[in-house]
């Protein structure tokens, strides 16, 4: 990812290699992960379609991602404490402002 990169100097790593596609972000100094970018089927997120979909989960304040949640831009997190993270579609339906905003905060809390 292109932005993560250039902004943070992270290059995605594949800790888990049957799942190719999907990349843990994690800080240079302390390895915490602030985001993990995967390939899921629609259906495990509550969507329509059993076809596949890529995501990144990024961690978020507890009221803030209730609050995305609520609005229809963020889902709750898959496979990650719901409280403290959220999934957001990257598949085109929501703007890189946006996800590049909730990566900085990810990346923000997770220091």
């Amino acid at each position: 990812m292109k932005y993560v990169s250039e902004q943070y100097g992270t290059e995605p790593d594949s800790p888990w290699p049957k799942y190719k596609y999907n990349q843990v972000l994690r800080h240079g100094n302390n390895k915490k992960w602030y985001g993990l970018i995967m390939r899921v089927k629609r259906s495990v997120l509550g969507l329509d379609g059993d076809d596949e979909t890529d995501v990144i989960n990024v961690k978020c304040q507890p009221l803030a991602g209730d609050i995305l949640i609520s609005e229809g831009r963020a889902l709750p997190a898959y496979h990650m404490n719901k409280k403290l993270w959220m999934t957001i579609l990257l598949d085109g339906s929501q703007d890189m402002d946006f996800i590049c905003k909730m990566i900085d905060e990810s990346y923000e809390l997770t220091k």
